[in-house]
């Protein structure tokens, strides 16, 4: 028979058992056991290979095996429920992009709340978007291309990857500050697009960097300019389309997040951890290759990155009527 003082030891060790618990998750001990970042979409694309490339320097550092759980589908809403509701340790973090921002208008409801589940780590790497267009075309600048568009009313396209991607996303944008009108036509991806831009089946593309470089190095098409509001390294004579039409500034990111109520002693470490992970030279040069800038910032930084993702494309989604399916 258990007599009152054992009782109440037990009582107050049961107590205490969560919070050693995550003291020794918050403290030297984080990372004790693998940690595992989930990619919203199938391996190979920006977002799969920005995950590994930091995953496996963050492997290095903490000693602890880093997995890339690929959980495509919807848009990216599979994979947010999931990590919205995974344990708030530290030990799932969720690398997600402008789908954070635009999700809560394009789809009619969601599972999770893009803020109030989440609780911010650090911003990773920007990828801007570029404008090209056929060899074909009589635009040879942005200023062009409007005047184009200006004189084939009703009849201008612009490819996109598929509806709400920032491609789409670009179109719409560029539409509504250069007050002009182009169809949109979306593909199943950025490749079938390409193949139609080429032969000047569409008239224009926003597409991400490195996807295009290669065409417009290859003359295959012709580059007009950046889609961010200052000129990109690896095409240091390209202008930018603010140049043109100012307050365009539209490009890829990413961010890590974690379960909202996971300690903040832990967020800490792995906001640091990322950040010097970004510097690190390998990491840093293969991101300059791809065309990609990494950032890093404080966890409040990329709040207020975030909301103000929010407030840029919510009038724009809604303007253009934009909906998918769940």
């Amino acid at each position: 028979m258990l007599n009152r003082r054992r009782f109440v030891g037990l009582g107050a060790t049961a107590i205490a058992a969560p919070f050693v618990r995550a003291a020794r998750a918050a403290g030297v001990d984080w990372p004790a056991k693998p940690v595992r970042i989930v990619v919203p979409f199938t391996p190979g694309g920006s977002t799969d290979i920005t995950a590994r490339l930091i995953g496996n320097r963050l492997q290095d550092v903490w000693g602890q095996t880093v997995v890339v759980e690929n959980k495509g589908g919807a848009g990216g809403n599979i994979a947010a429920d999931l990590v919205a509701k995974s344990d708030p340790d530290g030990y799932t973090i969720f690398i997600v992009g402008p789908g954070m921002a635009t999700n809560k208008f394009l789809y009619p409801s969601l599972t999770y709340d893009p803020v109030g589940d989440f609780a911010p780590v650090t911003r990773l790497i920007t990828q801007p978007n570029m404008m090209c267009v056929p060899n074909t075309s009589p635009a040879k600048s942005v200023k062009e291309f409007i005047a184009f568009c200006n004189a084939n009313r009703g009849k201008v396209t612009y490819a996109s990857s598929g509806n709400g991607t920032t491609l789409h996303l670009s179109g719409e944008l560029f539409k509504r500050l250069a007050r002009v009108e182009m169809t949109h036509v979306p593909y199943r991806g950025g490749a079938p697009a390409i193949n139609d831009l080429i032969p000047g089946r569409v008239d224009v593309i926003f597409d991400n960097v490195p996807s295009i470089i290669a065409h417009v190095r290859a003359n295959h098409l012709r580059g007009l300019a950046v889609s961010t509001t200052e000129r990109v390294a690896i095409v240091p004579d390209m202008p930018t389309i603010a140049e043109t039409v100012p307050g365009f500034d539209v490009f890829s990111w990413f961010g890590f997040f974690v379960p909202v109520k996971t300690p903040p002693e832990v967020i800490a470490k792995l906001n640091a951890d990322t950040n010097a992970a970004l510097v690190f030279p390998a990491v840093k040069s293969r991101f300059e290759e791809l065309g990609a800038v990494p950032k890093g910032s404080t966890p409040a930084e990329l709040a207020a990155f975030l909301q103000s993702e929010i407030a840029k494309w919510g009038p724009v989604i809604s303007e253009a009527r934009i909906k998918l399916e769940n």
